[in-house]
């Protein structure tokens, strides 16, 4: 049975903020390649230091995984987050702020917005659908590139992987996903998600501004599987937060 690895921020804030700074993106994600497009990916950062991905879901909310925002089961304070958005180079996107006490989690899935100071970037259209077996998928992050020291090798440019989405119950998806559960799984195509790149955009693959928000990932075996939090069922809750 593949056991779930879930992409801890744990890991992320191991990181040494210099190494990460000066590593080679090498081939993104793992085995993946280089974005050239994603002006809504978001990259979260802890005490400065790279952590987590997201997406801009509206001029002020920024969508990604719950688990980012704690750190040894404690949650961690707003003070010590803050976000690089509106370039593909983290090191040269603008930083924004979380707004105090303005962040809500799903009671359903591993999903969590955070309201943060206006944002000048093009936001992801939200799917009103579920995905569907065979379905290819996109992953994009800032994650790690390498299964080694992951700390070692996080990418300072937007990378992606090529997934396909598969039955739950699919044997590559045993301890990742669970059918009627609010996850759904995918296998790897060209890349797999890792370190780093927990709560970052999963898209339909389409012409440029046609692709949908349609998960958001949240683990894999950083071999073959993956797993991410299904939009369409949490779209009611995402709307409901966004026009507070």
């Amino acid at each position: 049975m593949v056991r779930r690895i879930r992409v801890l921020l744990l890991t992320a804030l191991a990181l040494v903020a210099g190494a990460v700074m000066t590593s080679p993106p090498a081939f993104a994600v793992i085995g993946g390649s280089k974005s050239t497009y994603g002006p809504w990916a978001v990259r979260m950062l802890v005490d400065g230091k790279p952590a987590c991905t997201g997406t801009a879901v509206s001029r002020q909310w920024i969508l990604t995984a719950s688990h980012c925002f704690y750190e040894q089961a404690r949650p961690v304070a707003d003070k010590r987050i803050s976000f690089r958005v509106g370039h593909l180079d983290m090191r040269k996107g603008k930083t924004v702020r979380p707004i105090p006490r303005k962040r809500v989690g799903s009671a359903h899935a591993d999903m969590m917005l955070i309201k943060v100071a206006p944002m000048n970037v093009r936001t992801a259209r939200l799917s009103k659908v579920g995905v569907h077996r065979g379905q290819a998928v996109r992953v994009y992050g800032w994650g790690a590139t390498c299964t080694t020291d992951e700390s070692a090798c996080q990418s300072p440019v937007l990378k992606q992987s090529d997934l396909k989405v598969v039955r739950p119950n699919d044997p590559r998806c045993a301890g990742l996903t669970a059918p009627g559960g609010p996850d759904f799984c995918m296998k790897k195509v060209s890349g797999i998600p890792a370190g780093g790149d927990s709560g970052g955009p999963v898209m339909t693959v389409g012409p440029r501004g046609t692709e949908k928000l349609i998960g958001v990932f949240n683990g894999s075996d950083r071999e073959k599987g993956a797993e991410a939090g299904e939009v369409s069922q949490q779209l009611s809750w995402i709307r409901s937060v966004i026009r507070r």
